[in-house]
């Protein structure tokens, strides 16, 4: 096939896009052409190493190889500085070239020969903002996929550190890597885990967010299945105790599985600071937990069925407080925490030097004119205020306590404290009943794993965790020697 031929094939095949760039090198009885996307090649080293030598060298041309073997080889010598030259047909040349390689092709030859010189641009590596430490590494994922996986290698010098790489995406061709540990992770989660990736097939990928929902064992659930981070440290001890990471190019968040509900009230400055202050802010992010779901729902029981429960002098105090409020209490407290919501969501998406202020006029501005004006009693915003700072204790189960937060307070509008033990016992059991990749999302407490508890609330020196976790499958249950404790 002729060079023009290919050129006008290739523009055909782009749809005559402006930034495909084609050039045309004569060679000596034959011409060369080379096809690459503007945006994503370096031009300067593509001139330097690739490009000048080539022509350099043209006139090699009319004694050229007569086989393909044979021009990638000098090809290679011409272009010293490259690494590498793959031999490729048209169809697999094309996707090259949309995902930002050098295509070259010779006259004579019916495949097309690829060197590889992208052009990423990359912010640099910086503490991620959702998980910031006092002491530990600051180091946070960025949105190249080459330098996650470096900084994940960097931590777990071994072998057996295993990346396997794929695209998804019938347009964005997304790149996508499975990390794991050979030997440690178990190979039937692995497996699953790849099944399920090679199982999609959509248009694009754009965010790791995009392929958690396939990655679900539960569809249709609110509770979060699949881990989450951004620290190359947190997803390397993760890799260490047996699960599974999925890294996506474009995410600065790595996917870990399989997932229990315990690792949200673990952090990762638990680990670099004594065993009884790792314990003592467990109990704190747990207790914060539980007033975010449950304190507005037990003030509208309280206050609508069970007041005889509440001290004399307390009881005035609502009382006084609550009287001139033309609503119900589960209605007041429904508008307090829309409001609340509403406020959230507007400082989340103003720019930055507007929050501040937005937050200073709904906090205290339009709560206080709205007690002042009787729409809304001062109980009733200090609960729901007290339930908004606890959300932010555990922020990765934002989304599924904010539904539970509703569904416990509509419980007690209709049944009281009795709907809200209905909903508990309910809530309790499927979770109980949830298997994640063959891990009980529950666990260790349902079922209870004795060795598992001592990095569960409560968290135990790392000197006496001397096995991986039991709570889900992995082939290597010994982390460390008993005699290493010594």
């Amino acid at each position: 096939m002729k060079t023009n031929e290919i050129a006008e094939k290739l523009q055909n095949e782009f749809h005559g896009t402006g930034d495909l760039l084609l050039r045309e090198v004569p060679g000596s009885g034959s011409s060369c052409l080379f096809c690459y996307v503007d945006s994503l090649t370096d031009k300067l080293l593509l001139e330097q190493d690739i490009i000048a030598p080539v022509c350099a060298c043209a006139r090699k041309f009319k004694d050229k190889p007569q086989d393909e073997n044979g021009m990638r080889g000098l090809l290679l010598s011409a272009t010293s500085f490259c690494q590498d030259v793959t031999v490729l047909p048209y169809r697999d040349a094309v996707r090259k070239i949309a995902e930002g390689d050098v295509a070259f092709f010779a006259e004579g030859y019916e495949c097309f020969f690829m060197f590889s010189q992208r052009k990423t641009e990359k912010r640099s590596i910086a503490e991620p903002p959702t998980a910031t430490v006092l002491k530990g590494p600051r180091e946070g994922f960025i949105e190249e996929i080459k330098t996650n996986t470096a900084l994940i290698r960097r931590r777990i010098k071994s072998p057996d550190l295993v990346f396997e790489n794929m695209n998804i995406g019938r347009y964005s061709s997304t790149p996508v890597t499975i990390a794991y540990v050979h030997g440690i992770a178990d190979a039937a989660v692995v497996e699953k885990v790849r099944a399920k990736l090679r199982a999609v097939d959509i248009d694009g990928i754009t965010d790791s967010a995009c392929l958690a929902p396939y990655l679900e064992e539960r569809k249709n659930s609110f509770f979060k299945q699949v881990g989450n981070s951004e620290k190359p440290d947190v997803v390397a001890a993760k890799l260490l105790e047996g699960r599974v990471a999925v890294i996506v190019d474009g995410s600065p968040i790595v996917l870990t599985l399989p997932f229990l509900l315990i690792e949200d009230m673990q952090d990762g400055y638990d680990y670099y600071s004594s065993d009884w202050r790792a314990a003592f802010a467990r109990i704190f992010r747990l207790l914060g937990a539980a007033l975010t779901v449950l304190l507005p729902a037990c003030y509208v029981a309280l206050q609508s069925y069970h007041f005889h429960l509440l001290p004399i002098e307390f009881l005035v105090t609502l009382t006084g407080a609550t009287t001139t409020i033309p609503f119900p209490p589960a209605v007041e407290m429904l508008f307090v925490l829309l409001l609340f919501e509403i406020l959230n969501e507007a400082s989340m998406r103003m720019p930055r030097y507007l929050s501040v202020s937005l937050s200073i006029v709904g906090a205290i501005v339009l709560g206080d004119t709205a007690v002042k004006a009787g729409l809304i009693s001062s109980p009733a915003v200090l609960v729901t205020a007290l339930s908004s700072i606890g959300i932010f204790c555990v922020p990765d189960q934002v989304g599924s306590m904010s539904i539970l937060r509703l569904v416990f307070l509509l419980a007690s509008a209709v049944l009281g404290l009795f709907g809200i033990i209905a909903v508990l016992v309910v809530t309790l059991c499927y979770l109980a009943t949830v298997q994640n990749y063959g891990a009980p999302y529950f666990a260790p407490y349902a079922p209870r794993i004795r060795s598992d508890l001592k990095d569960g609330v409560l968290k135990a020196s790392v000197r006496n965790m001397d096995s991986r976790p039991l709570s889900f499958p992995n082939g290597n249950r010994t982390r460390q020697k008993q005699g290493d404790k010594q």
